[in-house]
């Protein structure tokens, strides 16, 4: 034990020495970690940035304007009224992500096309095709805005010209076919509408002859949602996944400098004068296997109490995530002895170990959460340890599972850091 003790205490005298890497080791996951986060939604306060479109309203109608007016309404999008010109230059360039262009005459002709479904108008969008999931919100939001704006005019009394026009087109009654005769009864039962409607506004309101007619209802979605969090824990916070995900990663790396370390003292004889002692070899691997996980809990303790300070990051579960940080020091100590027992070259080993730290922190949700993975991927990262250490961070973060609900996290991390250790334990003996 005294041997033991020495070699762990040497290891963290010379690692807190070197302020200027100790430095970088918390800087860099903290500065990543509050860009990812502000990305993925940042704090509950924050409010979510609007998208930014631009209208080109050729349609002076109206429909055309009650459009425009829609768009504008909306609390998900900040519209700019361009020219036709300027919008494609600001798409093209990059500046917006989406122009939607209102042509002359698309209110009366969208109006006409309500039923008959004849000579729909053309909706012309310019988008950057780096953003075509903006484009489909977008799309979805002003098929609301013309559908209550069109129904909203044909229902109203203005919209007596367009049904005199459905009907007029229809066959003559003992000609029409079983839908056409269904059409020609509700035409006309939607004509006895307007013109009731026309002659109470006109009882009503004699002397406002030139007032616009059309009513403020229409066609609408039939329903309002209402949006409710759900988590056993504080509300989410986009900072603790991506202090968990950055975390996770750094401290790899850092388990990869631990194998290198001794890469790097086996090629100049350090590691024979070790071993020339009467120690055991394995003392010698246990003394770096424990320094690197004390090592490698610090860092991740010193992260989280930095998001907890600067981004009101809440950890529900205090004793859950010192299971799981401990877990997951455990594994990426053993982790850095696997890779210097089978890299032959400290160069070799470093560019190797990095490939694979990246696969596995990407297949992890590290950088990007895993549900946004295809079902196939996401089954597979079951199988990758980071993915076990991002979800048992987030457990104790923003879902407050608590300590019962990060064991298999911890287990699965415990489990791959025995195999890691065995191999290296193997390798090193031979």
């Amino acid at each position: 034990m005294t041997a033991l003790i020495a070699l762990i205490r040497k290891d963290l005298i010379l690692y807190l020495k070197d302020k200027r890497a100790l430095m970088l080791h918390l800087l860099m996951p903290v500065v990543l970690a509050a860009f990812f986060g502000s990305l993925f939604g940042g704090t509950p306060s924050e409010r979510t940035s609007k998208i930014d479109i631009g209208v080109v309203a050729l349609d002076q109608s109206g429909i055309g304007k009650k459009i425009v007016d829609g768009l504008k309404a909306d609390s998900t999008l900040r519209v700019t009224e361009l020219s036709e010109a300027d919008a494609q230059a600001k798409v093209r360039t990059g500046k917006l992500p989406v122009a939607v262009v209102i042509p002359a005459g698309f209110g009366d002709r969208a109006g006409d096309a309500l039923f008959s479904g004849k000579d729909k108008p053309e909706l012309p969008l310019f988008y950057d095709p780096s953003q075509s999931t903006v484009l489909a919100m977008v799309k979805g939001l002003l098929t609301q805005q013309v559908m209550q704006a069109t129904s909203s005019a044909v229902m109203g009394r203005q919209g007596s010209a367009s049904t005199d026009r459905y009907l007029a087109d229809l066959p003559a009654a003992d000609k029409r076919s079983t839908d056409e005769a269904q059409l020609g009864d509700f035409l006309s039962s939607l004509k006895k509408f307007q013109d009731q409607r026309a002659a109470t506004a006109a009882a009503a309101q004699p002397a406002a002859s030139g007032a616009d007619d059309t009513p403020a209802g229409g066609m609408s979605v039939p329903y309002t949602t209402k949006d409710a969090a759900l988590s056993s824990g504080p509300k989410y916070n986009g900072y603790a996944h991506s202090f968990a995900g950055m975390g996770v990663q750094f401290i790899l790396f850092m388990g990869i400098d631990m194998g290198i370390g001794i890469l790097l003292a086996q090629r100049m004889g350090i590691w024979n004068r070790l071993l020339a002692a009467p120690v055991s070899m394995t003392t010698v691997l246990a003394g770096r296997a424990i320094s690197g996980a004390l090592i490698a809990m610090g860092l991740m303790c010193a992260m989280f109490l930095c998001a907890m300070l600067i981004f009101k990051v809440e950890i529900s579960s205090p004793a859950g995530f010192l299971v799981v940080a401990a877990s997951f020091s455990m594994m990426t100590a053993a982790f850095g002895l696997l890779i210097a027992a089978f890299g032959k070259t400290p160069e070799a080993a470093r560019g190797i170990a990095t490939f694979a730290t990246l696969i596995m922190v990407m297949l992890g949700g590290a950088w990007v959460p895993s549900f946004i993975f295809p079902e196939w991927v996401q089954q597979v990262t079951l199988l990758v340890p980071t993915r076990w250490a991002v979800d048992g961070f987030d457990a104790v973060t923003w879902r407050g599972l608590g300590l019962a609900g990060v064991w298999p996290a911890a287990a699965v991390q415990l489990g791959f850091a025995a195999i890691f250790g065995a191999l290296a334990v193997w390798r090193f003996r031979r």
